[in-house]
């Protein structure tokens, strides 16, 4: 009934968009529009500040150069505007007491030879330009990226775009930018919209979106909102980030561009192909604009890293982990992206958009491991070493190979529009976002050989206290003879995540002119209905039904492998081949394929109805905006608890006489309301001095996987469990925010800013790991559990400079500069001792120097953030820490035609790898948990374009 009910709503809500948008309401008169572009005309310029003299009436232009002013009197006026990188430009112009009064202006001049137009819609500059305009424009703090007029964006993935930004960092995934980290506040706990929909995660257990599935070659800019209005969703801690695709109106004619380019990843040898269309036209006699573009890219690289865990000391004192993992990774990641925006001026006063966003993104995973395992403690060792002996206990040894495929699908489809009448605008969208994941067939393959007659292997392990433990084994013969290791299970994976969600939003505003400046009313309303689901079967098949079982000698295979002895590692293809055809003749187990199958399943809906109203007063110096939202939150939660009884366990009275699963499905309802005001206030304390400050409270929401009563069990051949469960008793994070901001725009393409922050965080969500510990009636030796901890608080600062060097002489002058710092620290209390967040940086740094003169651009870019805490433990003996990481990357362009340009781009030049430790253990000092290499990866394209009018 509920989702019939909602149905029924959803085509209502339609009827009513479309009704509301074709409606062609009466201009009154005395109205002033026009168009801002650059001096050619061809490209359109936003944000751009267009003051009225010298009645005080501001306003910004719009993504297509547009501006517009209402309800003005009849008469002779004087038209300003203003754009970071061009000299203002004052205007007069008469306003007739009847009809529209129209002026385009046009931005940029020649000035000391060089070309303005240039200067300020194509290159770096361009970028920084439009960036610096939008910031210095903006309601709250706020950070842009942009790309320029023949679609060239900072950089080739939206994340790694974002690495740039004030205040953010970058958590990689396999050395690529995957998410966000904003003012030092875990990826969780910020918000991502595409074209004002929120697009949920297509993973199954978080709420980020990992924004390597989305090519920048489909953006047109992405806003970092730092501050919060009561007209967004109230839902974020560290910013909402808001990526917005092109337009047609973003020009006034046709436009074409592309790439074509490869990449080389040194540390495999692979060459990968990438290549991007965009396209853009207006038509109907300016009506209609059409844009879109497709982008495709065939990423084949690998790394090779080692894993340790469960530290400990020797009686003796030696220092050892009792698990080492050596792993190989051949990876090939394949992205699909595609837009499309319908923009349509419907009348005078209404225009209407379809804006739609398709990436698909498949990583197909090929993982070699050795595993060590050591029962006993080392026979001897010192401070750098520890020796294992088969004469005091058994050394496993487990080589296994993961052959995955997975893929994730993100689209983002919103329709709406603008209505203007007299002092009212109308503003509705209706949205629909859906993510999914989707792994089918992933097979795991294990084989394993135990050591444990006397004399038979010693085992040393070199370099215990550093990141890179090497071993070396007494007979290498017996170590690496595949013979000798037999067939441990199979299991096979398929698994499938969903998040859907339909938003509708209505925005109502109503402008009043006063003597000097302008004051609005602004109320609305957002109805968002979202489900997550997964689904995930399991088989584990343990045993053969006839025969002996197979070894490692019909499946082996070699990998190349600098950190040690690795080989033979088990070949993907032949372990399939040899599943599919004798899979009949293998043994399911069918207590741990239940567990398996049912334990993690889950299915949470999240209805979330808010409201707003809000104040905004604009009279130069003061810009204010304060209001109140209201959001309530309504959850169904679904899941299933699974009980294992063991053999010889009893169920009902019944004595079992074999491991057995029960399953008993669960549900729960919640709801709770939040109330979030917030005020901004902009102070302009001289031409060239903007200050802001901000207080405002905000919530996020628990991942909603946390939420599920459901479990992850991870088993080992000894019979203990490891696990990660949900909690539907977490409450949300609740936060108020303080922002103070001072930015000096000192050039026409420059800047300095300073930005305090604060923050009070309330019911912090904490990641525990807890032992022995029965969990829905599985017993479990160690279990990952969400928890609400106490409140947290984030103190922290932003500084920004960012400069193009025209003042300088020949050739200096096509220098730019840009440096930004972030400090942010953070405290909360948990279990009686103090620690940081999880996933908060300290330090946060940037650096980027830029050349562009004549047809060369180069830029190099350095991006740092110091470690931080990833893993807690409830007694803090072994939380987990990601090192510092500091990457650079080299860009060069060179523009052979107008039309054509060739460039080369070089990525993680210093073959930074990725590097996590264990803190506070009983072995002391900082122990290796991951330690993971990635080589540079090199990059050579083709840029070309066309675009009618030039450019």
């Amino acid at each position: 009934m509920k989702r019939e009910s909602r149905r029924h709503r959803h085509k209502a809500i339609a009827t009513g968009l479309l009704l509301g948008g074709s409606l062609a309401l009466p201009a009154k008169a005395a109205e002033l529009s026009g168009r801002v572009s650059d001096v050619s005309g061809v490209k359109s310029l936003q944000s751009a500040e267009i003051e009225l003299l010298p009645l005080g009436r501001r306003t910004l232009s719009g993504a297509d150069g547009s501006f517009r002013f209402s309800d003005i009197p009849a008469g002779r006026f004087t038209l300003k505007a203003r754009y970071s990188g061009a000299d203002t430009v004052e205007l007069p112009v008469t306003v007739d007491a009847d009809g529209v009064t129209r002026l385009d202006i046009k931005l940029g001049s020649s000035r000391d030879g060089d070309d303005m137009a240039t200067i300020l819609v194509v290159g770096q500059r361009a970028n920084q330009a439009s960036a610096l305009s939008r910031q210095r424009a903006a309601d709250g703090v706020e950070s842009v990226l942009t790309r320029d007029a023949i679609g060239q964006f900072p950089d080739q993935n939206v994340a790694e775009s974002l690495r740039r930004v004030p205040g953010l960092s970058v958590q990689n995934d396999q050395g690529e930018g995957r998410f966000i980290v904003l003012r030092g506040l875990d990826p969780r706990l910020n918000a991502v919209s595409v074209n004002g929909a929120r697009v949920p995660s297509p993973e199954s257990d978080s709420r980020a979106l990992p924004l390597d599935t989305i090519s920048s070659d489909q953006i047109e800019s992405i806003e970092v909102k730092k501050t919060l209005t009561p007209d967004m969703d109230g839902d974020t801690l560290g910013g909402s980030v808001e990526i917005k695709t092109a337009s047609a109106f973003d020009r006034t004619g046709a436009f074409v561009g592309g790439t074509v380019e490869g990449a080389y990843n040194d540390q495999t040898g692979r060459h990968s192909p990438k290549g991007s269309l965009n396209f853009s036209d207006i038509y109907a006699d300016g009506k209609l604009g059409v844009a879109g573009g497709v982008s495709y890219y065939d990423r084949r690289f690998g790394s090779e890293g080692v894993e340790a865990s469960d530290w400990t000391i020797s009686d003796d004192d030696v220092a050892y982990a009792e698990e080492l993992d050596y792993r190989n990774y051949d990876v090939e990641r394949r992205r699909i992206s595609g837009s499309l925006t319908l923009d349509y001026q419907a009348s005078q006063d209404t225009a209407l958009y379809l804006r739609g966003l398709l990436s698909s993104f498949r990583d197909q995973e090929e993982r070699s491991r050795l595993v060590l395992g050591f029962n006993e403690a080392p026979r001897v060792g010192d401070a750098q070493s520890a020796t294992f002996a088969s004469d005091d206990g058994e050394i496993q040894a487990e080589r296994e190979m993961k052959d995955r495929t997975e893929t994730q699908d993100v689209h983002s489809l919103v329709a709406g529009g603008k209505t203007y009448h007299q002092a009212w605008t109308f503003d509705y969208a209706l949205s629909q976002s859906r993510a999914s994941e989707k792994e089918t067939g992933r097979l795991d393959t294990n084989f394993e050989r135990s050591f444990e007659d006397p004399g038979e292997l010693q085992l040393t392990v070199d370099g215990t206290a550093s990141l890179r433990p090497r071993f070396a084994v007494s007979d290498q013969v017996l170590f690496v003879n595949p013979a000798e290791y037999e067939f441990d299970k199979f299991e096979l994976t398929n698994g499938r995540s969903t998040d859907e969600e339909q938003a509708l939003r209505v925005d109502i505003a109503r402008a009043f002119s006063l003597e000097r400046g302008t004051a609005e009313i602004k109320f609305g309303g957002k109805y968002r209905q979202r489900d997550k689901q997964y689904d995930l079967q399991l088989d584990v098949y343990d045993d053969v039904s006839s025969g002996d079982r197979p070894t490692l000698a019909g499946f082996s295979t070699g990998v190349p492998y600098a950190p040690g002895l690795i080989n033979p590692t088990v070949s993907a293809a032949a372990a399939r081949q040899f599943f599919n055809a004798n899979r009949d003749t293998l043994e399911l187990s069918t207590a741990d394929t239940a567990l398996e199958s049912n334990a993690a399943d889950y299915d949470v809906s999240e209805d979330i109805t808010a409201g707003y109203v809000m104040g905004r007063y604009d009279a130069r110096p003061w810009r204010i905006i304060g209001g109140v939202r209201v959001e309530r939150t309504d959850n169904d939660i679904r899941g299933q608890q699974v009980d294992l009884v063991e053999e010889g366990g009893t169920r009902d009275g019944v004595q079992l006489d074999e491991d057995t699963v029960f399953v008993t499905p669960r549900s729960r309802s919640r709801s709770y309301t939040t109330v979030l005001p917030s005020l901004n206030l902009r102070y302009e304390a001289g031409d060239d001095l903007v200050l802001r400050a901000a207080a405002y409270r905000s919530l996020v929401r628990p991942d909603i996987a946390d939420l599920a009563p459901r479990f992850l069990i991870e088993e080992a051949d000894n019979g203990g469990r490891e696990g990660e469960f949900g909690n539907p008793d977490l409450k949300p994070y609740t936060a108020w925010n303080y922002d103070l901001s001072a930015e000096w725009y000192f050039a026409p393409n420059a800047v300095v800013q300073v930005g305090p922050f604060a923050k009070r965080i309330d019911d912090v969500i904490l990641q525990t790991r807890i032992e022995d510990t029965t969990f829905n009636g599985i017993a479990v030796d160690e279990a990952v559990l969400p928890v609400n901890g106490a409140h947290a608080t984030l103190l922290g600062v932003e500084l920004n400079y960012q400069q193009s060097m025209d003042f300088l002489p020949a050739p200096f002058n096509g220098l730019l500069v840009g440096v930004n710092y972030t400090y942010a620290d953070t405290q909360t209390d948990y279990n009686g001792r103090e620690i940081m967040l999880p996933a908060t940086s300290r330090h946060v740094g940037n650096l980027v120097l830029g050349y562009e003169r004549g047809p060369v651009s180069l830029r190099l870019a350095a991006a740092r953030r110091s470690e931080y805490l990833d893993e807690v433990t409830e007694d803090g003996e072994g939380d987990r820490w990601v090192l510092s990481h500091l990457q650079y990357d080299l860009t060069a362009r060179y523009r052979i035609t107008p039309r054509l340009q060739v460039f080369a781009e070089g990525i993680n030049l210093a073959d930074q790898p990725l590097r996590a430790v264990f803190r506070g253990t009983e072995a002391g000092g900082d122990r290796l948990s991951q330690f993971e290499e990635y080589s540079w990866t090199a990059k050579l394209g083709l840029r070309f374009t066309f675009a009618e009018g030039g450019i």
